[in-house]
């Protein structure tokens, strides 16, 4: 069973192979590439949907000349994208200390679906915040932990989450559903056989 967050290995699969005819073939503008990809790897739209996937998350860059496109793998990536993420994982930290304090007097007054949705999409938020943190950890220095701070206070603001949850007065039917959707998120331990 594949979990919520692995990755779709199909769509990887098609950026590596764009990214491999990519780096093979620099000299090749978008039609030449087209020929190449499609239809031996995959149909035509399925290239410009991971054409774009890989352009939006900035890993290939459009450099035209003339009236041709020609795909550039965006140098200093590694560079761009931990720029990125502790960018994104700071504004989502950020938000989520503010969404959490408004939640305390929002939540009451909201139906069940409501809160099922606001709980388990803060609960998802604050996990991939923490996820984002420790991240930025390994990749600044693997020996010490950074983001000490940040990883206390999505602690307590998890804990402060399940105690608004506790506090409803619909808390058996919104906590069971809330653990279930994020058992996905979870280490689940399997014996080997």
């Amino acid at each position: 069973m594949m979990s919520q967050i692995e990755p779709n290995m199909k769509n990887y699969e098609r950026e590596r192979i764009i990214l491999q005819c990519i780096n093979d073939n620099a000299d090749l503008h978008h039609n030449g590439l087209l020929k190449i990809i499609v239809p031996q790897y995959m149909a035509k739209t399925t290239f410009e949907k991971t054409r774009n996937a890989l352009i939006e998350k900035e890993i290939v860059y459009v450099e035209k000349k003339g009236n041709m496109k020609f795909y550039v793998i965006t140098p200093n990536y590694k560079e761009k994208s931990q720029q990125r993420l502790e960018k994104n994982t700071n504004k989502t930290y950020h938000d989520l200390k503010l969404q959490i304090k408004k939640l305390n007097v929002d939540f009451p007054h909201k139906d069940i679906d409501e809160k099922i949705l606001v709980g388990t999409t803060i609960l998802k938020s604050l996990l991939l915040t923490d996820n984002g943190f420790t991240i930025l950890d390994s990749i600044k220095n693997p020996k010490k932990t950074l983001y000490r701070d940040e990883h206390l206070t999505i602690q307590q603001l998890i804990s402060q989450l399940f105690k608004i949850i506790k506090n409803d007065v619909d808390y058996e039917l919104i906590f069971p559903t809330i653990v279930s959707y994020h058992q996905a998120n979870v280490p689940q331990y399997v014996p080997e056989t």
